[in-house]
């Protein structure tokens, strides 16, 4: 079991009392430092089975990589040593993290947020002692924003479900249970119940074998579900000490679920535990922690942080409400300020907010916990001075305001419970504040949380569009080749006669039923997406329908950044937020967010306009294209083998080939993939073209190779193929042309996608695209920060990762018209950086080009060409929001001459 926080807090200022006294820091010491280090979060070092060492490397296996060093020694120098001897690790062994320290200084390699780096001092661990929380079994991350009661919580009605599981086999039985246990769990610590009687009772009234356990709890919930008048007057007394809850929780009787010594103990544990100080806003990690995983991503779930939950709460209403209660207070006339403080509680008290995928409610709890601490501030400005206000009668903002829809039952009753526990912690909060009694026991009746499929149920009867203020949430993520039979029909019947809609996300569904349910209303709404949907393919289908057809206007965005949530499998995808209505409740003032760095926070920009790539510019679709916007050199796809791998060869099957056909050499070139380019690895093919008949079947190795294609592609989507099994499925190599080769797909961290220059005898794979005949000026332009942006913000999504597109992104690129000496300066910039990169002829690319790793020589180099390109193009660019704004301009002069030639030309023919 992890050891409490403030423990570790602890033995890290101890540490480093003890070891800023050392004077000493030899290689000796290192293994005690080791020790002590590992120590601080209650590991052993002595237990040898853990850890392995090679040299002054201690790796945990699965957990974390330490090396030390002396305190001369370079850390840059030790980088790729310890890098490559974590690349011979087998998968499971990968550490989380690789720490390098000089008993002085600490570098920490964050591999879960891609090799993010962390530098500090022995002085400063203590501050950073959250980066290793995992090593202990925490969620690293999510402590800073994150109690530790909540993790015991977490942790604890874990234990408790695993326990019964093994007990009891109906899973559905054992949530119903949890929740009913949650909420006993919680009203025993809030004043619901007397304090701790449900506790007291079940340790002095159930065996210790936990073999009645079940029986007592089966007891307290009927009870729960009788008024006091009609119980029985033979009722057990210390029964009769719980309340009566006037609440479809505890109308059903449960069959019993099965609970051992083992079982009971885990459940006093839970009991324990101070649940007044657990927010019901994580009863959605609590119970996705225990949720099928396979399950939650059948059905595209990521539950939420309330950090989160604020990206879009806040733009969407909050921070608006806010605006307008300061500037109520500030007003002179003191009975115009109290009109105007009742006029706008009136108005949060009709607020009405719908979350039509609510999963177990936390964008619902967290906006009315929001709301009622809003409506708080309210009353105590209004009814300031008064000696005895009444306070019940003032507030009004209820869990009835608030709407959900939800697919599953399980979450729909953890959204239920989680808003009436939620009420009846602002009701204390109110009795706190003012001093007066306000507990509602029974409590409120119920929000309308509905359970069924958003995409067939009409939002107009579960609340009248006409009632609604605001819509709100995080829909289902599920990508457009991953959704089952039932998401695609649904797909296909919301956005039914929609051109290419089923490249769309799931997602998206969402946005097309909430354009259309807020017709001729003034609501607003914000969803949480993946960023694919403001991109590449997706951006030219979906947004068309939704600002053209359905007349909506984006208000606020937040751009890409990577989305975390406090669940046991934590959610780590890259989306979107897009606050939209009809553009008749268009808002002048719009808020832009973009992340420097997408784990960190965002940075607002007040603007005029946001466009459907999220950027300050005109609205404007980016379609494919078959043939570039500008006179520029064609870029073709790489050559797609689809041979069942029987025409590729590596290293060692080439010689084996050689050995025995040294004639086959003719015939064998070199296949340059993405991973062969980045990793500066070898593979090879077979190239067979204007091999003869008579030749293939003297080389009897190959013709056996060539004799599997066949067979493989007899039996695949396209048996044509087997016709010419001794061919590439698709051949795009330019025949005697040199080409620039340009991964398909590449790490989103990167500042620059590395390229290459490459001969005419390389076989360039499917997984790239090529520019033949391109040279240095080209190079230039496409490895350009210009060019970047543009990619950035309008490819395609694979995670974080890039997916480059000719017919979207190069196509669509407007290249800028430089005079013969500005070509010339470029060329020698880029002569500049492949003469850089050769200074590294052992490192690979994918190192070259690495936030972490890039060497400041190249990247100066680069520098200097992106300079150089921005001058041709005759601005100064801040950002790259504000690039790519300005290649939107030029892309629409440049189509709109591209259309005005094809009018021109038409109307030439008809003469």
């Amino acid at each position: 079991m992890a050891i409490a926080w403030n423990e570790i807090k602890n033995r890290a200022d101890a540490f480093v009392n003890e070891w800023r006294e050392r004077i000493t820091r030899e290689e000796a010491d290192a293994q005690t430092f080791e020790t002590d280090f590992l120590g601080i979060f209650g590991i052993s070092r002595r237990n040898e089975a853990l850890f392995k060492k090679k040299d002054m490397n201690l790796l945990w296996p699965g957990h974390i990589l330490i090396e030390m060093k002396s305190p001369d020694k370079n850390f840059d120098t030790s980088f790729q040593q310890i890098m490559d001897y974590k690349n011979t690790l087998p998968e499971k062994e990968l550490p989380k993290g690789i720490l390098m320290c000089d008993f002085i200084r600490f570098r920490y390699y964050d591999l879960e947020d891609n090799y993010r780096i962390h530098e500090f001092t022995l002085e400063e661990l203590p501050e950073k002692i959250t980066l290793f929380s995992f090593l202990t079994g925490y969620w690293k991350g999510d402590l800073r924003d994150f109690d530790p009661v909540h993790i015991r919580a977490l942790k604890k009605m874990r234990q408790l479900h695993d326990q019964l599981k093994k007990n009891s086999s109906d899973e559905h039985h054992i949530e119903l249970y949890l929740i009913r246990i949650l909420f006993c769990l919680f009203a025993d610590d809030t004043g619901i119940f007397n304090r701790k009687c449900f506790f007291n009772y079940i340790i002095t009234r159930t065996n210790g074998d936990g073999s009645d356990l079940a029986m007592h709890l089966e007891w307290i919930f009927t009870i729960l579900d009788q008024p006091i008048e009609k119980r029985s007057k033979n009722s057990n007394e210390p029964l009769n000490q719980f309340p009566y809850l006037d609440s479809s929780l505890f109308k059903d009787c449960l069959e019993p679920v099965v609970f051992d010594v083992t079982a009971r103990k885990i459940f006093l544990e839970c009991c324990l535990l101070n649940w007044s100080k657990v927010n019901p806003e994580i009863f959605s990690a609590l119970f996705q922690s225990i949720k099928n995983k396979e399950k939650r991503h059948r059905l595209g779930e990521h539950y939420t942080s309330e950090k989160n939950i604020l990206k879009v709460i806040r733009p969407l209403f909050l921070d608006n409400l806010w605006a307008e209660f300061e500037k109520i207070k500030s007003s002179d006339a003191d009975d115009l300020k109290q009109h105007r403080l009742l006029a706008f509680h009136d108005k949060l008290c009709r607020l009405q907010f719908l979350d039509p995928a609510c999963g177990c409610g936390n964008f619902l709890v967290v906006s009315y916990r929001k709301l009622r601490l809003l409506e708080i501030e309210v009353l105590r400005e209004y009814v300031s001075g008064e000696k005895n206000p009444d306070i019940e009668l003032l507030s009004r903002v209820n869990i009835q305001q608030f709407y959900g829809i939800e697919i599953e039952e399980f979450p729909v009753q953890i959204a239920q419970i989680a808003l009436r526990l939620m009420d009846h912690l602002m009701n204390r909060e109110v009795s706190k504040i003012f001093s007066k009694y306000y507990i509602r026991i029974p409590p409120t009746a119920p929000p309308v949380i509905i359970h069924g499929n958003a995409l067939e149920i009409k939002w107009e009867s579960v609340v009248p569009a006409q009632e609604l203020a605001y819509i709100l949430g995080n829909p289902p993520f599920v990508g457009s080749r991953l959704m089952n039979t039932d998401q695609k029909a649904a797909l296909e019947n919301i956005f039914y006669g929609v051109k290419g809609a089923g490249e769309l996300d799931y997602v998206t569904c969402w946005y097309k039923k909430a354009a259309d349910y807020i017709q001729n209303t003034g609501i607003e709404v914000a969803f949480v997406s993946t960023n694919s949907i403001c991109q590449g393919l997706q951006a030219s289908i979906l947004w068309p329908e939704l600002i053209q057809k359905s007349g909506i206007k984006i208000n606020f965005a937040h751009q890409t950044f990577k989305w975390w949530n406090e669940a046991k499998e934590k959610a780590a995808v890259y989306c979107v937020i897009i606050g939209f209505s009809r553009l008749e409740c268009e808002r002048s003032d719009k808020r832009l967010f973009h992340y420097t760095d997408n784990s960190g926070d965002p940075v607002e920009t007040k603007v005029s306009r946001i466009n459907s790539y999220l950027v300050d510019a005109e609205t404007i679709f980016i379609e494919r294209r078959n043939r570039p916007i500008c006179n520029i050199l064609e870029m073709n796809f790489g050559n797609m083998p689809a041979d069942g791998g029987y025409l590729l060869l590596t290293s060692k099957e080439k010689e084996e080939l050689l050995e025995k056909e040294p004639e086959a050499l003719t015939w064998i070139r070199p296949f340059i993939g993405a991973q062969e380019f980045l990793n500066k690895s070898e593979r090879w093919c077979l190239w067979l073209v204007g091999i003869k008949p008579d030749e293939l079947k003297k080389l009897t190795m190959i013709y056996h190779r060539v004799r599997e294609v066949k067979a493989v592609r007899e039996t695949s989507a396209r048996p044509q193929l087997a016709e010419i099994p001794h061919l590439f499925a698709q051949i795009t190599q330019p025949a005697g042309q040199d080409f620039i080769l340009i991964p398909s797909t590449s790490s989103g961290n990167r500042k620059y996608i590395p390229m290459g220059f490459f001969t005419s005898d390389n076989i360039a794979a499917n997984s790239c695209h090529i520019i033949p005949n391109a040279g240095l000026y080209e190079f230039g332009i496409l490895t350009s920060t210009m060019h970047m942006a543009w990619m950035r913000y309008i490819c395609g999504r694979l995670g974080n990762g890039y997916r480059y597109s000719k017919d979207i992104i190069y196509n669509n690129f407007a290249w800028p018209d430089p005079d013969e000496k500005q070509k010339t300066e470029i060329e020698k910039a880029v002569q500049s950086i492949l003469d850089t990169r050769n200074l590294f002829p052992d490192s690979r690319f994918a190192d070259l080009y690495s936030p972490s790793t890039m060497p400041m020589e190249l990247l100066k180099a680069h520098r200097n060409c992106d300079a150089l390109v921005e001058k041709i193009y005759g601005r100064d660019f801040p950002g790259d929001g504000e690039r790519v704004a300005y290649l939107f301009e030029l892309y629409q002069k440049k189509v709109g001459a591209i259309d005005t030639k094809k009018r021109s030309n038409s109307q030439n023919i008809i003469l």
